[in-house]
């Protein structure tokens, strides 16, 4: 313990940023905040009109792909009665999930996964279902949480499913100037490693403008990628960086304490 002394660690999180600033800090690191996660701004009429769709018509799937999105569409239910149907109507259906937290969530309900991501991506859950029933029309209902609802709609599609998308989420981009901001301390090696806990943290640096290439190369020379989750690294991955520094399990402790592991002058490459 002790090597991220002095160590200037920059942080995309917004929600669990000051968690993770404080982690550095008692690990003697310099914690500097970059929130650009962005926010996902609730719409209650909509999620109550996807819990009433859900409920007032057949499925064959339900994909589930975050715990606060099937939290989002409990809650969206008018009165203890309209909860008990919802929750009915999912232990009769085929159900689809990714992600650890969407696990718990239906552990608490008593319910159990038809299917469930391997490797906590919805690439996998995807590739694990089956294609449509030749007879009839095959119906899925999938909650999503973010901006990939398009894409996961047409890989439904094309195995012969018609699909209704349940995202009661408005999204409001990070300030371009925090964007802006992280993107010149990267690339002018101003930090020792950048923390970035999602794939849109990834994205929404990516997408804001900003030399692709000379980013990347920033990340592969000086300046160290950090990722909690298998999916985020995959962004960085996927936008050139070689190297990514990822805990085994994805928790803010087990990724600090793999930091601090990474800068002990024996390990560095």
């Amino acid at each position: 313990m002790g090597n991220l002394k002095n160590k200037r660690i920059g942080i995309a999180a917004d929600r669990r940023g000051a968690a993770i600033a404080q982690l550095i800090r008692n690990m003697e690191g310099k914690p500097f905040s970059f929130p650009i996660q962005g926010k996902q701004v609730l719409n209650e009429d909509i999620s109550l009109r996807n819990v009433t769709h859900y409920l007032n018509e057949p499925f064959d799937w339900v994909v589930l792909t975050t715990g606060i999105g099937v939290n989002t569409l409990e809650n969206a239910c008018l009165d203890q009665e309209m909860r008990n149907d919802f929750i009915k109507k999912l232990k009769k259906e085929k159900l689809a999930v990714r992600g650890s937290k969407t696990m718990d969530w239906l552990r608490g309900n008593q319910l159990k996964a038809d299917l469930m991501a391997d490797d906590g991506t919805m690439d996998d859950l995807l590739h694990q279902m089956p294609p449509a029933e030749q007879q009839g029309v095959s119906r899925v209902f999938m909650q999503t949480y973010n901006e990939d609802q398009v894409l996961l709609r047409e890989l439904l599609e094309r195995k012969g499913y018609a699909v209704y998308i349940s995202n009661p989420y408005a999204f409001h981009a990070p300030s371009p100037d925090v964007v802006k901001g992280l993107f010149n301390e990267v690339v002018s090696s101003q930090l020792d490693a950048v923390v970035f806990t999602s794939k849109t943290q990834v994205r929404n640096l990516v997408d804001s403008g900003i030399d692709k290439e000379k980013l990347a190369e920033s990340f592969n020379q000086d300046v160290l990628a950090v990722a909690v989750g298998k999916v985020t690294a995959q962004e960085l991955e996927n936008i050139g960086v070689q190297k990514v520094l990822q805990p085994a399990k994805s928790k803010m402790g087990a990724m600090v304490v793999e930091l601090d592991r990474y800068f002990q002058p024996s390990t560095q490459l």
